[in-house]
């Protein structure tokens, strides 16, 4: 397990490393920079010029990925072009938000999804197997941004029960629990189903094992057959399914933030790129390419220590 665990993170270290070197290529192939934006096209060259000198935009580009690079070692992240101020201040405030977004939402997440497999597995060709794999097949199919207008028309706008957006709760929005029941459910509605799904997989193939079988026969209960046998390998599938759904709830907080202009990092990563405040973009793009990474590395080893027979390395 040791050895497994360490080299597991030795590739993490490799995968962010590698993340870091495209993400500052990409961000610098953005077209024009901020010292284009800040000048309208009445603008002379020369004052171009001049502001990206001030920026320091005119050096070469493997002088700038060494300084980020030492940057990030150090924990210094580098000025943002536009505000001038540093770029932990932008993350900062835009990050708890969708942290606690998507903390709530995995909170609810895990146990509706444990629920909800081991429902249909345990039940799995009955009517109620039936019925909700029609509804998660159905929930699954519908795209995020879609729900979202159609939660808030019959919510908000017909039923006024919940607030539309979180305009005008830029402070003291964790006072306001009703602001997180549309984007959460919106957020929930197809991780849940998909993650449940894998779940129901893993049952039913633990309830036909030789172990299963074996412990039946000797007279376990069911409770305990299911919880000691049945649910740990039932999970091994969807604890990696629930890194995978992790990646999807990270674009999916990215489209809810849009619909709902929730203050978080979506709407910062949208205003650095229309400001071409590359080094806030790259701050926040590794930032969200750092969590991929951490969750696979978590689930890996989670599913290891649950069935070390599982081969996780991927």
């Amino acid at each position: 397990m040791l050895r497994f665990a360490l080299r597991r993170c030795g590739w993490t270290l490799v995968q962010l490393t590698a993340l870091s070197v495209i993400i500052f290529l990409l961000t610098n192939l953005l077209p024009g920079d901020a010292a284009t934006v800040d000048f309208n096209e009445q603008a002379g060259l020369d004052q171009v010029a001049q502001l990206r000198k001030q920026m320091g935009l005119d050096r070469p580009l493997a002088e700038r990925f060494a300084d980020w690079a030492h940057g990030l070692l150090t924990g210094d992240l580098g000025t943002s072009l536009v505000g001038g101020g540093a770029v932990s201040e932008v993350l900062s405030s835009s990050v708890p938000v969708t942290a606690a977004l998507a903390a709530v939402t995995i909170v609810l997440l895990v146990p509706l999804a444990v629920a909800v497999g081991l429902l249909t597995g345990l039940r799995a060709g009955s009517r109620t197997d039936r019925v909700v794999s029609a509804v998660t097949l159905t929930l699954t199919s519908v795209p995020d941004f879609v729900l979202a207008l159609l939660l808030v028309s019959v919510f908000a706008l017909r039923l006024g029960w919940l607030p539309s957006t979180w305009v005008g709760a830029d402070e003291g929005w964790w006072q306001r629990p009703e602001l997180f029941v549309l984007p959460v459910a919106v957020l929930l509605a197809r991780t849940v189903c998909v993650l449940s799904r894998q779940i129901r997989a893993g049952t039913v193939t633990a309830l036909h094992a030789g172990y299963t079988v074996q412990a039946r026969r000797l007279g376990v209960p069911p409770t305990r057959l299911v919880l000691r046998h049945v649910l740990p390998n039932a999970a091994v599938p969807g604890i990696q399914e629930l890194a995978r759904t992790g990646d999807q709830l990270l674009g999916g907080v990215l489209v809810v933030e849009a619909v709902f202009a929730i203050p978080g990092t979506a709407t910062a990563l949208v205003e650095a790129v229309q400001n071409r405040d590359v080094p806030t973009v790259q701050a926040l793009t590794l930032a969200l390419a750092a969590v991929a990474c951490l969750l696979n590395l978590a689930a890996d080893l989670v599913s290891q220590r649950l069935a070390p027979r599982s081969e996780v390395l991927r």
